[in-house]
């Protein structure tokens, strides 16, 4: 039985989240591109710790807190409620980043397993996004090219559960003022310097915990 009451002891308040299908590549970028991209959306002098010009609040910037003593390192632990992701590290600490979730009905809580890491990813919105919503989806139903606008930024972790791609992805986002809030379709959405840090920690096979928001009327069981 898990519950966001679980997990993680700290002295300080706490994050989450956007959705996305598989695109076909048309092509990749190089690897010039992809640090000029990456130099595009750091900051100068960025310092993780205080390093803020998209306004967030103070506490939604990364820092190292307690972990609850039997949590596996390298997992992910999601808490909606609060907008925090938590990566376990050896050693009882854990990297504590903010994030936005799914707004309305659209967040999935669960446990997923990270199966695919991709720097600067494509991205093409689900059938059931552009039947959604047409408007803001169906010009981006042949996918969206690499680039620091495309929805899933920087940086994507792919989220599966067995050998299943659920379509939900942790992943930077060009809309870094949304952090903090319920924003996404789905996925869970993080600042593109924050992500890029995220994803050199992360190993692909890890798990993803999910937990239920406050007031969303699930259960708190996750299976």
């Amino acid at each position: 039985m898990l519950t966001r009451r679980h997990f993680i002891t700290t002295t300080a308040a706490m994050v989450s989240a956007p959705i996305a299908g598989p695109a076909l590549a048309n092509s990749w970028p190089t690897d010039a591109e992809k640090a000029a991209w990456d130099a595009q959306v750091t900051p100068p002098g960025y310092d993780p710790a205080t390093t803020n010009p998209w306004g967030l609040h103070p506490r939604l910037l990364p820092q190292r807190v307690e972990a609850r003593v039997g949590l596996v390192p390298g997992d992910i632990h999601v808490d909606a409620t609060a907008r925090y992701l938590y990566h376990i590290e050896t050693g009882g600490t854990a990297m504590r980043y903010g994030v936005a979730i799914g707004r309305g009905g659209l967040y999935e809580p669960g446990t997923y397993t990270i199966r695919r890491k991709v720097e600067w990813p494509h991205w093409t919105p689900t059938q059931t996004m552009i039947e959604r919503e047409p408007e803001a989806y169906a010009q981006y139903e042949e996918g969206m090219e690499p680039g620091p606008r495309n929805a899933l930024g920087s940086r994507a972790l792919y989220l599966y559960v067995g050998d299943r791609d659920t379509y939900l992805r942790i992943h930077g986002t060009p809309y870094p003022r949304s952090i903090g809030s319920r924003a996404s379709s789905g996925c869970v959405r993080m600042v593109m310097p924050h992500i890029n840090d995220l994803y050199e920690r992360v190993e692909t096979g890890v798990t993803a915990f999910l937990y239920p928001a406050a007031g969303d009327g699930m259960a708190t069981a996750i299976s």
